[in-house]
Order: C-alpha cells, then structure tokens, then sequence
C-alpha cells in the first residue's frame, strides 16, 4: 500500500510503497477514506513528541472496515468509522481503572506508537472506533477526531453554566469549530480575532460579537470561558483580562513560553486556569452528533494521498483554511 512516510526526524515527508498491514488482536482493519493533518503533526515530525521513526502519521482518519480479526464482535465489515488520539491502554493502572485512560502511562496512541492515518490502510483497535453517522461524509467527520473533539471537550470540562457567555481565542483549525459548538449548545458567543479580514467569515460562523485582544474583551463586557486554540502563548495572557469574575481560561493550544498570570487577578477574581485534552469518549459522540444534525460544519481542504507533503507544507507554513484533509 502507499503511505505518507516520516523517515526521520525534522525530515521532509514521503510517499512511500510500504507491506499493507493485518488486523492483529482486538483490531478491525480500515481502507481509509480520509485522513486530517492536525498541526500536532507537525510537532511529531519535529521530534516534540517521542516516537520511532521511521513512522506513518495522521490521528485524524476514517474510513471503512474490510477485515475484523476473530473474536471482533462489536464492529462488522462495512461499518463506517473512525479513531482518536488514545487507542488501547492498559487498564490496570489508577487512571484506566477511573475511567481517564488518557493518562494512562502505557498508552497506545494512534501515529505514536500505533500507525497513523495517512496511508491506505489501517489497523485501529475496535474497542477504540467510533461509528460515524451515515449523513456525515468521511471528509468532514475526519477532522472530528482531533478538532472537533479536542475544543467541544474543553468546552465541557469547563462546566458552562446558562447565560453564560463563551469567548474563542484565535480562528483557525480548532477555534472555527469551537465557534460553532459554542453556538450550537446556546452560548452568547465572542470571537477574539486580529484578522479584521475573517470578520464576515467570523460571523458567517456564529459569532454575536468581534473583539481584538483581552481588553476589548472587558469593554464589551467579558466572558465567563475563554476556549483558546492559539498557539500564542502572550495572546493568551493577553486574553485573561477579559475574564469576568469565576471565568474559566480553557487552553487547548501548544507553545514552548511559559504561562505567566497575575496571582492577584486569579484572587480577587476567582479564575481558573484549566489544561484539556480530549476528556473522555462521550464527548466524541456528541461531537460528531452536532456535525450530522448540521450545526458544526469543518472548513477543509482535500488532498490526494499522493500531495500530503505539499499538504504537510500549506500546514506548517499556517497556510490551510482550516483543515487539510488527505483522501484516499
């Protein structure tokens, strides 16, 4: 089969003839559809993330099962579906035994330890798939896997409560899908942008209220959960002082700067800085259900397996708007 192969690291990727691979046990085997390059890739390739190399990425792939090994009872072939970051873990340590497998220390997670989703096949484990609903198309469910589940989590780890409002830091990849969902649940929604040309886009996407920075933020009256996908970490500071008392920072976005935040304003104000991730499975669920009852919609660009250097590059260079999905 082909793949999008890393050689090495900080290595230019390749598309490669690579022996097609065999469900092993608990696995269902999955000719890909499509495939999400999420800017975690990027971090992979660089090295930022310990993993072997040579190595076949992608943590954002779906597609249809052809093979289940024996024993495989809940997934049959035929079936539409994907898989996130975390696949298998070993189920006897604390965090698995609580139901928080995602910081389980022997985690097997999809293009880290596992093979990726940027080839034509794929093994995921079945316990691991999720069934995607019939009237989402496999370009926009991709994105789901990572995007989608990544911010609608960090929206529901911050506990929103009623009347409160929702503010989203950075328009990009993640923050036009935390938009949506925002909006989607029935949040007052503010978009905290530096792009006036997103403007008509920002609103198009669900967005009550533009504002520029953590200042006007506060002049238009503040936010009770700041979900930021940037990857800045200043902005993010700068972000804080439109948090209104009780408010709730939510960072889902990566820099290598440190978090400075006045004591002080984290006092008087009650705030709480929260870290997220993708907090549990049935947010997944949700996630895909706002997609197929056609709330949330991924922005996309498709590219043939074959282009997923070039792909790779329009990612890296901050280029794609706002997803760039390889089919196959």
């Amino acid at each position: 089969m082909q793949a999008a192969v890393v050689p090495a690291k900080s290595s230019s990727w390749q598309i490669k003839d690579v022996p097609q691979p065999q469900p092993g046990p608990n696995q269902v085997l999955v000719k890909m559809h499509a495939s999400g390059i999420c800017y975690t890739d990027v971090h992979e390739t660089l090295g930022h993330i310990p993993g072997d190399f040579p190595r076949i990425l992608g943590h954002e792939p779906v597609g249809e099962i052809v093979a289940v090994a024996p024993g495989v009872t809940t997934r049959k072939v035929g079936d539409r579906v994907g898989t996130a970051w975390v696949q298998a873990t070993c189920g006897r340590c604390e965090w698995c035994q609580r139901g928080r497998r995602n910081f389980c220390l022997s985690q097997k997670s999809t293009g880290v330890n596992l093979q990726g989703g940027h080839a034509e096949y794929m093994p995921m484990y079945a316990d691991s798939t999720f069934l995607i609903p019939d009237n989402v198309s496999y370009e926009q469910a991709a994105p789901i896997f990572c995007a989608g589940y990544t911010v609608w989590s960090g929206l529901r780890w911050a506990d929103p409560k009623p009347h409160e409002r929702v503010a989203v830091l950075g328009i990009g990849g993640l923050g036009h899908l935390a938009l949506q969902y925002a909006k989607a649940a029935g949040f007052e929604t503010i978009a905290i942008s530096h792009s006036p040309d997103k403007d008509k886009m920002i609103r198009e996407l669900g967005a009550d209220e533009i504002v520029r920075d953590g200042k006007s933020l506060a002049v238009a009256g503040g936010a009770d959960i700041i979900l930021s996908t940037s990857n800045s970490t200043k902005s993010m500071v700068d972000s804080i002082q439109g948090l209104r008392p009780d408010g709730r920072l939510v960072t889902m976005g990566a820099d290598a700067e440190p978090l400075s935040v006045s004591l002080m304003d984290l006092l008087m104000k009650r705030l709480r800085i929260i870290g997220s991730q993708q907090n549990g499975p049935e947010y997944l669920y949700e996630a895909l259900d706002f997609v197929a009852q056609g709330k949330v919609k991924t922005i996309v660009e498709t590219y043939p397996l074959a282009e997923a250097p070039k792909a790779y590059q329009r990612v890296v260079d901050g280029k794609a708007r706002f997803r760039a999905v390889l089919t196959m």
